[in-house]
């Protein structure tokens, strides 16, 4: 690899990373504000714009406390080991036809191995805080991360069979029409499963203040808070950054130029998490778990088979034919996998 090129990449998705987190933050602030009918933050720069530095001047400048009994050398590295994964995702994420850090033919599986180790920062946060609360949201991680990762997984697999590769490149090349048409029981598992992953409402269990304080990083403040919630949105950028490569056509479209498409696709799955936040409320742990083992997992395995389906039979190049079908069974299979999970007696039944 190119030196000069690799330098030039890694500048370019650090800034796009670090940039993209602070209109994140201004943007869901605005957004929640409207959903909520209030202005939202308004008064640092013009529209509040410069709020989410304001904020991030006051964390930095915030004391760094460590518990006594802390596992000190472990505590500090817990919200480096949760935030470099998140940044190294965007090595393989194309801004354009072959604008990328590193054109792998295994995109796909360095995202899903990489993003993998974003768990193990936030066990260590909470196993070495010498804190119940924090090792309480730690171990509901591990098991909400091993849940959800699965349907996760299945999901993408869809757009990879579509693709006949696992480079995000060729696969935004293969979708002459948005893999969303023909995958969109495909694109509702992965957004559903994604903000599981990342800790978004409402399954943003890992740090319920109304029953364990703040989770994993109760025992963090100054710059590692900040780095923890640095991590959280980045997370959200790159699974928007997915999505939008897999389903919605990455940086492909007409008149303006590619990495301003994939830019407005980003904003506008991120809009969709953001509108999911203000208006479904947090699930119970038991909630969570049955939804995904119960609802999201078989429902990821039939949509497997029906996409191996349409593919050994030629379907997915008959677009007028496969984009009617495919929203059809989409609707009847949410529609009788709802039927047979609900919620009775205070608890999830099956």
């Amino acid at each position: 690899m190119n030196w000069l090129h690799f330098a030039v990449f890694t500048l370019i998705i650090f800034v796009f990373v670090v940039s993209g987190v602070l209109l994140f933050i201004w943007y869901e602030r605005r957004g929640l504000g409207r959903f909520q009918i209030r202005p939202g933050p308004n008064r640092a720069g013009p529209f509040g714009l410069l709020q989410p530095l304001a904020d991030a001047l006051k964390v930095l400048l915030k004391e760094d406390i460590v518990p006594a009994l802390a596992d000190k050398p472990v505590h500090f590295l817990a919200p480096l080991i949760a935030f470099v994964p998140a940044l190294a995702v965007f090595a393989v994420i194309p801004f354009g036809d072959g604008a990328l850090l590193a054109n792998l033919n295994i995109g796909i599986l360095y995202i899903m191995s990489i993003s993998s180790v974003v768990v193990i920062g936030i066990f260590m946060a909470g196993w070495s805080s010498s804190n119940k609360y924090s090792l309480l949201g730690a171990m509901r991680t591990i098991a909400q991360e091993v849940s959800y990762e699965i349907p996760l997984v299945l999901s993408i697999l869809g757009a990879v069979m579509l693709a006949g590769s696992l480079s995000l490149n060729d696969i935004v090349k293969a979708q002459n029409v948005p893999f969303i048409l023909l995958q969109p029981l495909g694109f509702l598992i992965y957004m559903t499963a994604a903000m599981a992953e990342i800790n978004r409402t409402p399954f943003d269990l890992l740090e319920a203040d109304s029953e364990i304080i703040a989770g994993f990083q109760t025992e963090y403040s100054g710059m590692k808070f900040g780095l923890f919630y640095l991590t959280e949105y980045a997370e959200t950028l790159s699974v928007s950054a997915i999505a939008s490569t897999l389903f919605l056509g990455g940086w492909a479209g007409p008149i303006l130029p590619g990495f301003i498409w994939l830019i407005i696709k980003i904003m506008a799955v991120f809009t969709f998490i953001m509108w999911i936040r203000a208006t479904f409320p947090r699930l119970r742990i038991d909630q969570v778990m049955a939804f995904g083992w119960k609802f999201l997992l078989p429902l990821a395995m039939v949509n497997l088979l029906l996409t191996a389906v349409l593919v050994l039979t030629g379907l997915d190049d008959q677009v007028w034919v496969a984009v009617p079908l495919n929203f059809a069974l989409a609707i009847v299979l949410v529609i009788l996998s709802s039927r047979q999970f609900r919620t009775g007696g205070g608890h999830v039944v099956a």
